[in-house]
């Protein structure tokens, strides 16, 4: 295969360049699914991975082409950086632009015009329903899916001063706060991770909240000064999670992505993007979602709120584990719509 022409606002470079971020290390509990060789494949062959050019994007998508590298060192792994509408505008909050998705719009299109094979996201960037043409082929192990403060000075919530300044760009995370302490001051915040630890350094704000997972990934995860546990904050639907996505009738990608699929992460994913579904949620809405496996059983738990972080609603099931990630996502389908 030969690599793609590169597109005007992409850039493609080696993942091997001297600038590749540490490997993944999951912290998640569970056992992955055993990584078992690919179907074989003629010698010679050139996979192109897309991903967005944030340094989070490039640590998480390099560190799984690592691993799936290892399973086949024969084919050659290209790197397609797209720079997406939600990386172009950061000057509005996301609820304003068109939410999440407009993070993976750019490289959905890459993948359906055959200038990539596949893709790298945060499952929690992706929206519920995919385009025709385009399946989520894999789900690796689950990062720690909670969200994180970071205070320097105050170094928890419970001690941070009234009216104290806060960053964050989700509706959720703004909701919970504010359900947790009513008197902070909660204001919105745009950029990559190192452009809110930048800020919350130079004392713009007293705190920012963000996702544990994203952090242990760039290897900043000592940056976090209190784990809130998700009574306080009750993570997005899918964080922590990765989602390779391809496209549907390419059998022998979708077959070299097959071993890196984690069935327990995958379970829960669905479930709770079974919840996004019925809701019709996106970053417009304060959602959070979180499924996890516990003693034999899957326990869910949805909150939603208004726009305003107003008559929130919650909701939770624990149910015996699913024998399907369908029957994971039927569970998440009846808890959204018991929302509604």
């Amino acid at each position: 295969m030969t690599p793609p022409s590169e597109p005007p606002q992409a850039s493609r470079r080696s993942p091997e360049t001297p600038e590749t971020p540490p490997r993944e290390q999951p912290s998640s509990p569970g056992r992955p699914s055993p990584e078992r060789p690919p179907p074989p494949h003629p010698q010679g062959v050139t996979l192109t991975v897309a991903t967005r050019r944030s340094l989070l994007a490039l640590a998480q998508c390099r560190a799984f082409v690592q691993r799936l590298s290892a399973l086949d060192p024969t084919v050659v792994m290209a790197e397609l950086q797209v720079v997406t509408s939600g990386d172009r505008i950061q000057d509005r909050p996301l609820a304003d632009i068109g939410g999440k998705g407009l993070f993976v719009k750019e490289i959905e299109e890459a993948l359906l015009e055959r200038r990539a094979d596949f893709a790298v996201h945060s499952i929690k960037d992706v929206p519920g329903l995919l385009p025709d043409g385009l399946v989520i082929a894999c789900v690796p192990e689950r990062e720690d899916p909670r969200d994180v403060l970071v205070a320097p000075v105050y170094r928890t919530l419970a001690a941070l001063p009234a009216g104290a300044r806060v960053g964050t760009s989700s509706l959720r995370r703004m909701a919970s706060l504010k359900a947790v302490r009513p008197d902070l001051t909660i204001e919105s915040v745009r950029g990559n991770v190192d452009t809110r630890l930048r800020k919350v350094d130079e004392g713009q704000f007293d705190a920012i909240v963000l996702a544990r997972a994203g952090l242990v990934r760039l290897g900043l995860a000592a940056r976090a000064t209190e784990v809130l546990a998700p009574e306080v904050s009750l993570p997005a639907v899918g964080q922590g999670a990765l989602g390779i996505e391809c496209r549907a009738d390419d059998e022998a990608t979708r077959g070299r992505l097959a071993p890196l699929h984690h069935a327990e992460t995958a379970t829960c994913v669905a479930a709770e993007r079974g919840v996004l579904v019925a809701l019709g949620g996106d970053c417009r809405t304060p959602l959070g979602v979180y499924a996890e496996r516990s003693d034999g059983t899957l326990h869910l738990r949805a909150f939603i709120a208004r726009i305003d972080g107003s008559s929130p609603r919650h909701l939770e099931r624990r149910v015996p584990w699913p024998d399907s990630e369908d029957a994971a996502r039927d569970l998440g389908l009846t808890v959204g719509r018991a929302l509604r």
